[in-house]
């Protein structure tokens, strides 16, 4: 059992970390753009940058936990994203500007979830799946506070000491890392503990199988959630909202996610992630279908943040504790770490594309788009559910 203190402290690690560093540009990359003189390719080329720099890092990194634990990984990481909020901060060339975001790069690899869930299966091994939906209750509010957050900074002081204020917050998180400890799993403590848990994938062939489709899903969510984390508030203005409007109701992501990672904490023990995984994918395209009714209707502008906020959580919950039951604990850090590598590069596109997408098809064009990629993921999640049904 992982102590709750430590879950507290790592939730709260992680709603500074993304609120600082990934959910950034979709607070100023607007603002950036206006002050910059700069097209939105430029803006949120940088922001795509630092996926791409995640995910070269992933593999190097998983293991770096595997062999050294989460606390110095995580601790390096707070240090990493302060200078990288910092760098954004004081750019006025794009060189600068993008050599900011690759630094912000390394750093967000270095503490997001996917360092934070490794962090947890070294010291909790297959128990660590009550602590991995843990630690994102508190990380799910991270647009709901920042956005909000960043908007009335950046109205006060402008969006410069804004980002500056994030480097800041980055370096609270130091304590909160520390807090981790960097001893492994060592078994059942019972010693008539039940024999270890087999994973489900145990041949080759069903570790590439059950592995390809696993980086399918997490590429697609990621694929989405970068999207949306840069244009959300975009797209809800474009399609007829007040910029304050869209910003508000935005933060409702936030809200979904949280509140549906807290009935994954009191209910969830009684799903799988398997079927907890396929039900998210089943509900996140009809999030984006309520998102194109967003210009008539406030009612269904908030429907789709809270359902979107709703599946995006869940879906990073499942993807810290499939591979619990897919492939071997000992090696957590090390396979993740390879297979979430498209997940960073393929989706490092998205802000780009996105952007290309509203510019010449329209803000609903997002929405379409969205919905296809979500069908895309819904059948790799029901393929996951078939190939790999959990034992009785």
């Amino acid at each position: 059992m992982i102590a709750r203190r430590i879950v507290v402290a790592l939730g709260l690690g992680q709603l500074i970390s993304w609120g600082a560093t990934y959910y950034l540009i979709g607070g100023f990359g607007e603002q950036i753009g206006a002050d910059l003189g700069w097209s939105r390719d430029i803006v949120y080329g940088g922001f795509a940058v630092a996926l791409l720099v995640m995910g070269l890092t992933s593999p190097l990194v998983g293991r770096l936990v595997d062999r050294r634990g989460g606390r110095d990984v995580m601790v390096a990481g707070a240090v990493v994203n302060a200078a990288g909020c910092a760098g954004v901060a004081v750019s006025h060339e794009i060189a600068t500007y993008l050599a900011a975001w690759i630094v912000l790069g390394l750093g967000m690899r270095l503490t997001l979830y996917d360092a934070a869930f490794a962090a947890l299966a070294r010291i909790g091994g297959p128990e660590a799946r009550r602590a991995m939906s843990g630690i994102t209750l508190l990380g799910g509010l991270a647009a709901t506070v920042f956005w909000p957050l960043g908007h009335i900074l950046s109205e006060h002081f402008g969006w410069r000491i804004a980002v500056l204020v994030y480097a800041g917050f980055s370096l609270v998180t130091i304590p909160l890392s520390l807090v981790t400890p960097n001893r492994r799993y060592a078994g059942p403590s019972d010693t008539a503990a039940t024999a270890p848990r087999q994973p489900l994938a145990s041949s080759s062939r069903q570790v590439i199988v059950g592995g390809g489709l696993y980086a399918m899903i997490t590429t697609g969510a990621n694929f989405l959630n970068a999207g949306m984390s840069a244009h959300m508030i975009a797209v809800l203005a474009g399609l007829g909202l007040s910029a304050t409007v869209a910003v508000w109701i935005a933060t409702f992501r936030g809200i979904g996610q949280s509140a549906a990672r807290l009935c994954e904490v009191l209910f969830g023990g009684r799903m799988d992630p398997l079927s907890l995984n396929l039900l998210a994918c089943l509900f996140m395209p009809l999030s984006f279908i309520a998102g194109l009714f967003s210009g008539t209707s406030k009612e269904m502008a908030i429907v789709f943040a809270l359902l979107y906020g709703a599946c995006n959580g869940i879906l990073t919950i499942t993807r810290g504790t499939l591979p619990l039951i897919l492939f071997d604990h000992r090696s957590y850090g090390t396979i993740v770490g390879r297979l979430i590598v498209p997940s960073f590069i393929l989706p490092a596109a998205a802000p780009l594309i996105y952007a290309i997408v509203i510019d010449r098809v329209g803000n609903a064009g997002a929405l379409y788009l969205s919905t296809g990629l979500a069908v895309v993921t819904l059948l790799a999640a029901g393929l996951l559910k078939v190939l790999f049904p959990r034992p009785s």
